[in-house]
């Protein structure tokens, strides 16, 4: 087990040891949970709960920027920026930082996706003080020590070597290679073998610079800290960073491939098979009806007509399921399976007629009042501990959301109309499909766009 996992599994325990019921009793209802907007002397603004019951305080945070921000012909930086943020900052290199976060019990992680690079920091409120001022390290005067920067690449090298032996990591990158040719959103979060590399550590410190910046910063904090307490925290963490992000423009772009089917062998017991195409944009008018046909088509319940369809009725596939997926620049539906390779054919065949089905004639009336009574009442779920809330509440504000969108969320469920419902499920469901499956499938070949 590497050095960086064991300091990370160190580090959570310390704090699950220290606060055994936190996240247990943390988190207050939904429709308890207050949220207040903060802004520090310096403008920097958070969305804060306050939630003093437990000696816990959970910080969640994101630039947005991520790998479409990577340098072309470096794939990867993102990432590997990302992974060295908590390896070593200021006069402290990696073994000292590290110490320090495990001597206070102090959890710190950041990570990189198309989008932004987001970081997360949990600590018991007896050690607040330190905690932000390691995060502050770790934002402003990160080291990029050879030592370690070579340690990290060869991390991530291992795990595309293991991912070229993966079905279903092999599925995924080619579907958005295909989907996104030519776009950032097709080239690897993680790199390539070629890419890696070529990343320097003037690369490193060049992308932290252009992207980690007061402007591009959406911040959360859930616990034991109110808002007089935060606002000189926020400034400490956050004010000295640039103004201004220098980011690179990212066109807005369409899912291609619709039509086609892509078939890459591997000898492996079954074929993994993923599938999509365009969705619906997060702002757009009718997301919350494309978020209710979606749960009906494929969310992964055991009610879902995929599911149904697929495994109930015909034992095709042990697991089915599609998520909308929401990006800056592009909306998506994708889903997977994975399925006997001498049922491959037969199973996609039900896929695509079922997508097809609920696309041309909406689901139904049952249907549409079983999902909202469903999404109502889970969404609880993603609210029982501060860790949750705090990235949730980042997320929010990434998507442009509002401070009240939990209290809003329900009357936007129930606005839905059936009408609603079938016009979503014709935008998204009815454009075909892109499709690559990994494995010795029968019945399945590669095929070009329609």
């Amino acid at each position: 087990m590497n050095a960086i996992l064991v300091r990370s599994i160190l580090r959570r325990a310390a704090i699950a040891l220290a606060v055994p019921l936190a996240i247990a009793t943390l988190a207050p209802p939904a429709q308890a949970t207050t949220i207040e907007r903060v802004v520090s002397p310096g403008g920097i603004e958070a969305w804060l709960v306050h939630e003093p019951a437990i000696p816990l305080i959970a910080v969640h945070f994101a630039f947005v920027g991520g790998s479409a921000q990577d340098p072309q012909g470096k794939s990867g930086t993102a990432n590997l920026a990302a992974s060295l943020l908590d390896e070593g900052a200021g006069d402290l290199d990696s073994r000292a930082f590290a110490d320090r976060l495990e001597r206070k019990a102090i959890e710190m992680d950041f990570s990189a996706e198309r989008d932004a690079v987001s970081g997360s920091m949990r600590t018991l409120s007896e050690n607040r003080d330190e905690a932000f001022d390691l995060l502050r390290l770790a934002l402003n005067a990160p080291r990029f020590d050879v030592s370690d920067v070579e340690l990290n690449r060869a991390q991530v090298l291992s795990l595309l070597r293991r991912a070229t032996t993966s079905p279903g990591d092999i599925a995924s990158q080619r579907w958005w290679q295909t989907a996104f040719e030519g776009h950032p959103y097709g080239r690897p979060v993680n790199g390539t073998f070629d890419t890696l590399p070529n990343i320097t550590t003037d690369d490193l410190k060049a992308y932290t610079h252009r992207v980690l910046a007061r402007q591009n910063l959406k911040v959360a904090v859930v616990g034991d800290i109110d808002a007089e307490t935060l606002k000189p925290l926020l400034d400490r963490v956050f004010g000295a960073l640039p103004e201004k992000p220098d980011l690179a423009p990212v066109e807005n772009i369409v899912p291609q491939g619709l039509g086609r089917r892509v078939v890459v062998n591997l000898d492996v017991p079954q074929a993994v098979v993923d599938f999509g195409g365009p969705g619906i944009a997060r702002k757009d008018p009718d997301f919350m009806a494309a978020y209710l046909v979606n749960h009906i088509l494929g969310s992964g319940s055991l009610d879902s007509r995929l599911y149904r369809e697929v495994r109930e009725k015909r034992g095709l596939a042990y697991s089915v399921a599609d998520n909308l997926i929401w990006l800056n620049h592009a909306a998506l539906f994708l889903g997977g399976t994975a399925t006997r390779a001498d049922r491959t054919g037969e199973a996609l065949d039900v896929i695509e007629k079922e997508i097809h089905r609920l696309g041309e004639d909406g689901p139904t009336e049952a249907e549409l009042a079983e999902a909202k009574n469903y999404l109502k009442s889970s969404f609880a779920l993603n609210l029982d501990s501060s860790s949750k809330i705090a990235s949730l509440l980042t997320q929010f504000q990434l998507d442009g959301l509002g401070i009240d969108y939990i209290q809003r969320r329900a009357d936007m469920i129930d606005a839905v109309t059936i009408e609603d419902a079938k016009r979503a499920a014709k935008r998204f469901l009815d454009n075909g499909l892109l499709v690559t499956v990994v494995g010795r499938p029968e019945g399945v070949a590669s095929t070009t766009a329609n």
